[in-house]
């Protein structure tokens, strides 16, 4: 059963003005020396056309989050958490990217930015030991959230599992693993990408439970990726592999 929404309070103009274009506004908040940029008046009209209401205020940063919320904070009505099967049912074959343990609402935001630039919209992320999916993140993710289906549970060692049930193949990017992520014939079939926390990787119960571990090839000095930057690779990757090799392009 999926859990409680998110997404009630949004910041920063492109995560605000997607969240507009869904309808979810209920109250911007917008600093009055704004109003007459073209697009935040175009952001105002779009609100007020959609029932919401428009506030204007001196500084939104009382109100935010972040230290720049670009002049803009919303109140939102919330995105409902959806449940595995709806996650996995999000492209054919599935392509899923979960999260264990990412703490830094940023991050979690860039991953879904670049996560749904590459067509992967499917998400998993716990309500434990994690970041909320807030104000940061939405505005790291630049209006990406609003394209995306979310489950969000309370283990993701139990998910792993119930993912491989529905039929996904589950696959940890671990630096340490011997297998590259570069080619997996894999990535064709149904599969979910498990993306461990900063610092310490896959959680120990989560990477005794994916079907395989395959890490990203570095030939620098550096010995770790940004987890970010590793999802970002990993669902280019799917899509690589999907399409343009497939379609011989």
């Amino acid at each position: 059963m999926g859990r409680a929404g998110y997404g009630r309070r949004v910041e920063g103009f492109h995560a605000v003005a997607a969240a507009a274009e869904r309808g979810r506004v209920e109250v911007l908040h917008v600093e009055s020396g704004r109003l007459k940029r073209p697009d935040v008046a175009a952001l105002v009209t779009r609100v007020e056309a959609s029932g919401g209401r428009v506030e204007a205020v001196a500084d939104v940063r009382r109100l935010a989050e972040t230290s720049a919320p670009q002049g803009v904070v919303a109140e939102c009505r919330p995105i409902p958490s959806a449940t595995l099967e709806d996650v996995a049912a999000t492209s054919d074959p599935a392509a899923v990217m979960v999260l264990d343990r990412l703490v830094d609402p940023h991050n979690v935001g860039a991953v879904f930015r670049s996560a749904v630039a590459a067509g992967v919209t499917g998400f998993v992320l716990s309500d434990r030991r994690a970041a909320p999916l807030s104000g940061a993140a939405f505005k790291a993710a630049a209006g990406a959230l609003e394209h995306a289906t979310v489950a969000i549970v309370g283990s993701i060692a139990e998910s792993v599992a119930m993912l491989s049930r529905l039929g996904l193949w589950t696959v940890g990017l671990d630096a340490s693993a011997e297998r590259s992520l570069w080619g997996l014939e894999l990535l064709i079939e149904p599969v979910a990408i498990v993306v461990g926390g900063e610092g310490g990787g896959l959680s120990r119960l989560v990477a005794d439970r994916v079907d395989m571990t395959v890490s990203i090839p570095m030939f620098g000095p550096t010995e770790s990726l940004n987890a970010s930057v590793a999802s970002a690779l990993a669902a280019f990757e799917v899509s690589r592999v999907r399409f343009y090799d497939r379609s011989g392009a």
